[in-house]
């Protein structure tokens, strides 16, 4: 093989949209928040067995999502500048710990150290595999993101389904058949890990690392302004989030008197259709500009949102699942344009916006647990009905030339 022709195999091999590669870290991502979803969704059972305030659920999540956003900054950055692939198995060897420690808690400070190693595995797993789909993305980083995305939202919409079906009937000690997928996880994890360590190897001999940091144009301030609008927005975005994931089934359970099984399965719907949005948001950003996309997406929902509380149960169902596409297809298109603000940074930028979102998702459920213990599960739909409507400051972002 001539010289010429080695060197155009190098390029076409870094440059190529790497389906398998992004199908296969989707679906570790789907196992990934598979098992986080076991956490909230055994939220009734713990709360009855070990006699837990709404507060102390709050806690619970608050915990999980400070444990898995804290971290995620920082071994983005870390990774940027020294990637290792084999860290997604470790990440998923915490998470194996933690669903061992919470099938065996009988305490609720067992419960907060089992939540917490899960938290720590997932604040491994989502900048580096984020770093992963970008790799293979071959310049189509919004369908990377979406794919990637897509399994993450359907790991979080078939965790309850499997929870009500294995743990709800027979209690929590049968959590720790979920350690299967764990271990599933990593080996999946570990073939990945293989590409991901030779893929680094050719980008480096063909230098498309350094051509990612070409600059955008904006100055520092603008790119600071920018980035701090985004992160209102996942304020925004995983404040209400946090209400449905957590106290969803609490709402339907008090307002349709529907039982623990029935509620888990509008839980289902509901993460299905965000698993749904997800898909749509990063190549719609693609095609159309990420700006557009992220706008439509928050404030476009405020009309949903604010209708919700007031409709039937069967309107309830059919709302949940028009709030859940459209709100999701935010996260995708958000964090790609994050990436490109601030280029040559993928893993510090998809763990601030991964942990941020986790972050705010904690701070989100601890809060309205608060205020549902001082109020009613009715009045949190009602105040977070709003939240969308912080969406409009989209409209200060910059335009930004996509992403050939």
């Amino acid at each position: 093989m001539s010289a010429t022709t080695s060197t155009a195999a190098t390029k076409a091999a870094v440059t190529a949209t790497v389906f398998p590669i992004l199908f296969t870290i989707s679906f570790s991502h789907l196992l990934n928040d598979m098992l986080q979803s076991v956490i909230p969704s055994i939220y009734p059972l713990i709360k009855q067995n070990l006699h837990l305030t709404f507060s102390q659920i709050g806690l619970i999540t608050f915990t999980f999502q400070i444990t898995a956003s804290l971290l995620q900054p920082f071994v983005g950055h870390y990774t940027d500048k020294t990637p290792r692939p084999f860290s997604l198995s470790i990440g998923m060897g915490f998470t194996l710990s933690g669903l061992i420690v919470l099938s065996l808690a009988t305490s609720f400070p067992a419960i907060l150290v089992a939540v917490a190693l899960v938290g720590i595995g997932s604040s491994i797993f989502h900048p580096e595999a984020s770093r992963v789909a970008h790799l293979a993305s071959g310049g189509k980083r919004g369908l990377a993101q979406s794919i990637f995305q897509l399994g993450g939202n359907a790991g979080s919409a078939i965790g309850p389904l499997l929870a009500a079906a294995i743990i709800i009937p027979h209690g929590q000690p049968h959590v720790i058949w979920f350690g299967l997928f764990a271990i599933l996880g990593a080996v999946v994890l570990g073939r990945i890990a293989v590409w991901y360590k030779q893929h680094l190897i050719v980008r480096a001999q063909n230098g498309s690392a350094k051509a990612e940091t070409t600059d955008n144009g904006l100055s520092k301030s603008r790119v600071i302004t920018s980035l701090t609008i985004l992160l209102i927005l996942i304020f925004s975005k995983y404040f209400y989030m946090a209400g449905m994931s957590s106290y969803f089934t609490f709402y339907l359970i008090d307002k349709f008197h529907l039982t623990v099984q029935q509620s888990q399965i509008y839980l289902f719907i509901f993460l299905a259709s965000v698993a749904a949005g997800t898909l749509l948001g990063g190549p719609l950003g693609d095609r159309f500009g990420r700006k557009y996309i992220i706008w439509i997406s928050i404030l476009g929902v405020a009309p949903f949102t604010l209708l919700l509380p007031h409709v039937n149960l069967f309107w309830t169902g059919a709302l949940s699942v028009i709030i859940g596409i459209i709100l999701a297809s935010a996260f995708s298109a958000i964090l790609v344009y994050a990436q490109e603000l601030v280029p040559g940074k993928v893993g510090m930028i998809a763990g601030l916006f991964f942990g941020f979102a986790f972050g705010m998702g904690g701070l989100g459920s601890a809060l309205l647990g608060k205020l549902a213990d001082a109020t009613s599960i009715n009045y949190v739909f009602h105040v977070c009905a709003y939240l969308p409507l912080i969406g409009i400051i989209t409209g200060f972002l910059p335009g930004l030339k996509q992403k050939k």
